[in-house]
């Protein structure tokens, strides 16, 4: 699939834009969002791939349900609590992280029964403290091998040693081996620029699935997929399934690497500029706890956001609370007050950072959400105890998406 990467013209900005909304605050359009939405659940169709978003990125039971309306067939988390929130609008979750020590294993498995669990792992010591802990609940808990293909982060490096563990895991009940996972987070180079790594991450996933077939340990599943290669995952031999985050709302990066176009953005930092005594530069209210301290990854530019209306104006600087705009690229001068939009470089922590976001439609502010599965799931008074699991404080938003 290719996306446009036209970036849009300056155009004048007005000092009133959502002008209920305090800024720093992050905003989203849900014209935008409901298109990343819809595109990703026909590229699945198109080519036979489950679908299996990872929440991370919107960390919201509501986006999520509408994720399983569109089809996809079960959730990604990165965390029990995450897992916990996401339980109520999904029976089928996949842990992508090992669950390593006693409490994280006895909390994922004290999901809801009437959620099908699905874990990655790449270890044996993981794999017998989940299966201490599943046996304990009494529940079948399937299980990834988790394969370094690249990325040199997580994931067995050797493919006799990954085979090793499947056969392994095939006898520790309630255990079940149900396939291989990987995560190729290494390739993020321009779209176009990624062929090599692609044919060598090919390449590689092809020798693990012939070596695990001719060990009689076949995989039902091979699950792997990130957003800068997501549209051509159909490409990979043996994928089944693929676990995007960053589509829903898509962020710089993303845009700048071309795996989206700039008006897929959908989550920007709605910030006002409240000084323009430098010259060359205007300082918006949006600094590093609004948009995170994340460098652009795979894309020569610089900077930590740039503007929606202005992409030729980068935040080049950030305190906490100011984020310094280089209006050299620029012949726009702002005037204080004025409010601007900023997408930033990993909508990923921006979110994280943020109890609510506001969804919009056109300039009008439409709905709201909270960010439910936020933090870890502790509460006052859990000093001395295990968080409470799926009984989290945040309730859910009002309108639909």
């Amino acid at each position: 699939m290719q996306t446009s990467n036209l970036k849009p013209q300056t155009s004048n900005l007005v000092s009133d834009l959502f002008p209920t909304l305090e800024t720093p605050v992050p905003v989203v359009d849900l014209d935008r969002l409901e298109r990343n939405l819809d595109r990703a659940a026909d590229y699945a169709r198109e080519h036979r791939l489950a679908l299996r978003p990872h929440i991370k990125t919107h960390k919201s039971p509501r986006l999520a349900a509408e994720q399983l309306r569109r089809g996809a067939s079960g959730l990604t988390c990165a965390t029990p609590y995450e897992a916990e929130v996401m339980s109520e609008v999904a029976d089928d979750i996949l842990l992508a992280y090992p669950p390593v020590g006693p409490l994280r294993a006895r909390r994922v498995v004290a999901l809801p029964e009437t959620v099908r669990l699905t874990v990655a792992l790449d270890s044996a010591a993981a794999a017998t403290e989940l299966a201490a802990a599943a046996r304990a609940a009494d529940r079948e808990v399937s299980v990834y091998v988790e394969l370094d293909l690249g990325m040199h982060r997580v994931g067995v490096p050797v493919v006799a040693d990954a085979v090793a563990l499947a056969r392994r895991l095939c006898d520790m009940q309630p255990l079940r081996f149900a396939g291989i996972a990987y995560y190729p987070g290494h390739i993020r180079e321009p779209v176009t620029a990624q062929d090599e790594k692609l044919d060598t991450l090919a390449a590689a996933l092809r020798d693990a699935l012939a070596r695990f077939d001719d060990a009689g340990i076949p995989s039902e599943v091979v699950s792997g997929g990130s957003t800068p290669t997501m549209w051509r995952t159909h490409e990979l031999p043996g994928v089944t399934e693929f676990r995007p985050g960053t589509y829903i709302f898509n962020d710089r990066t993303t845009a700048e690497i071309g795996a989206c176009g700039w008006d897929d953005c959908a989550l920007t930092v709605l910030a006002t500029v409240v000084s323009t005594a430098v010259a060359g530069q205007a300082v918006i209210d949006a600094g590093s706890k609004a948009l995170g301290r994340e460098p652009l990854r795979g894309a020569g530019e610089d900077g930590f956001g740039s503007l929606l209306e202005h992409p030729e104006c980068v935040v080049k600087s950030m305190s906490e609370e100011h984020g310094v705009l280089d209006l050299s690229r620029s012949s726009w001068r702002p005037a204080v007050g004025e409010r601007v939009r900023v997408i930033p470089n990993h909508v990923c922590i921006v979110v994280h950072l943020n109890d609510v976001v506001f969804g919009l439609r056109g300039r009008q502010v439409e709905t709201s959400w909270p960010v439910s599965a936020r933090g870890r799931g502790y509460r006052t008074g859990d000093e001395h105890a295990a968080p409470a699991g799926a009984q989290h404080q945040r309730a859910e938003g009002h309108a639909a998406v």
